[in-house]
């Protein structure tokens, strides 16, 4: 028999459908995702925390859930919102179904709303936190719940989904799936955890790098007595300048070796370098955002999923630590979309260039970071 279940925006916005993963009531920001496919990657991605998220593809479920496609241990975001689930999937990979995962991890869930209205209504008044339940059917009182709950502006989520230990990523086999152990890296690069997806890792070491992960909460003198041949900082959740630690640690890192930062790292490094952020009307998540290279003018198809971005007027300016310029922008909307600093070796991403949506368009920069690392070297 199918549980009825509520969806309820706290500016009233209501929607009615069926539960299909656990039961119970959560809530989180309410924003959308564009991508066709990949909702293995969407659960399982670090900086959804806090967040419910809505698929604008309608059939969601077909080729189930397997082994090899996580970004992480576990499910970090507040609930799941689809139009259509298919509850038997078809692929040979295929190890459990989607709602097996979901009630595994406890994530409530709804389907059977018309996900295209909601999208369109988050276009239009913005992303804002609702109220998923199968308990509580009054819509009013999960209006009331949503007023009343916290956004991300403001909120520091990297603490609740960094890691407690440093660890070195090829020597840790449960999560290290499809690395390759190598006797003489090339490289040392540290890598500050504030949410970080598995293909970062995956991507660092098939160039041939020592990687080692550390809590976001790790103090720069003890990332450099690593010595590590170069740092970057990861993605991860919510609002960067809420961070105040890893502000901290980037600018005291800054100059003293090669630096990458990857969306909410390319936000600290910002911050960190004397610029701004601010919060998006409704966010960048999926895997179809056209993004320019100003160096190349060549145009890439890039995965994204970020609710703040950097503010900076193109061409260079200057800050504390020398010039630096944007080096990519978002054709959809002009927002920022990388930056380069042109008298230290750093540079950073909003988009993902671990992702595979060209498939590989952006794939680039992490070899963009190695010859850094040479040049430096």
């Amino acid at each position: 028999m199918k549980k009825r279940v509520l969806l309820v925006l706290a500016d009233g916005a209501l929607y009615e459908g069926w539960s299909f993963g656990a039961e119970g009531e959560t809530r989180g920001e309410v924003i959308f995702n564009t991508g066709i496919t990949g909702y293995q990657e969407v659960l399982t991605d670090p900086s959804y925390k806090g967040q419910i998220v809505t698929l604008t593809y309608p059939l969601i479920g077909n080729y189930g859930v397997n082994l090899e496609d996580n970004e992480s241990c576990q499910l970090y975001l507040s609930g799941f919102i689809v139009k259509e689930y298919c509850n038997h999937p078809s692929n040979w990979r295929s190890k459990v179904n989607l709602a097996e995962l979901l009630k595994a991890h406890r994530i409530v869930s709804i389907q059977g709303i018309d996900t295209r209205a909601l999208t369109r209504h988050i276009r239009d008044y913005g992303e804002q936190v609702g109220v998923i339940s199968t308990e509580d059917l009054d819509p009013k009182s999960l209006q009331a719940k949503a007023k009343d709950a916290p956004g991300l502006a403001g909120c520091d989520l990297v603490k609740d989904v960094t890691t407690t230990r440093v660890y070195d990523w090829d020597s840790t086999s449960k999560i290290s799936v499809g690395a390759t152990r190598r006797v003489a890296p090339a490289y040392h690069i540290v890598v500050y955890d504030c949410g970080v997806k598995y293909n970062i890792l995956r991507s660092l070491d098939k160039l041939g790098a020592k990687v080692t992960v550390v809590p976001a909460t790790t103090g720069p003198g003890e990332v450099l007595s690593m010595e590590p041949d170069g740092i970057l900082i990861s993605n991860g959740p919510g609002d960067p300048e809420a961070v105040a630690y890893m502000i901290d640690n980037v600018r005291a890192l800054l100059g003293k070796r090669p630096l990458m930062g990857i969306c909410l790292g390319h936000q600290l490094m910002a911050l960190a370098l004397g610029l701004k952020t601010y919060k998006l009307k409704f966010g960048h998540h999926g895997s179809n955002h056209p993004v320019m290279d100003l160096s190349t003018r060549k145009v890439e198809i890039t995965t994204q999923n970020h609710s703040f971005a950097v503010e900076a007027n193109g061409g260079a300016c200057d800050t504390p630590l020398g010039k630096v310029e944007v080096s990519h922008t978002n054709l959809n909307d002009k927002s920022v979309e990388g930056l380069r600093c042109l008298d230290i070796p750093a540079f950073s991403a909003q988009h993902h260039p671990e992702a595979s949506p060209g498939p590989h368009d952006a794939g680039y920069m992490f070899e963009r970071f190695t010859e850094m690392i040479k040049q430096s070297k």
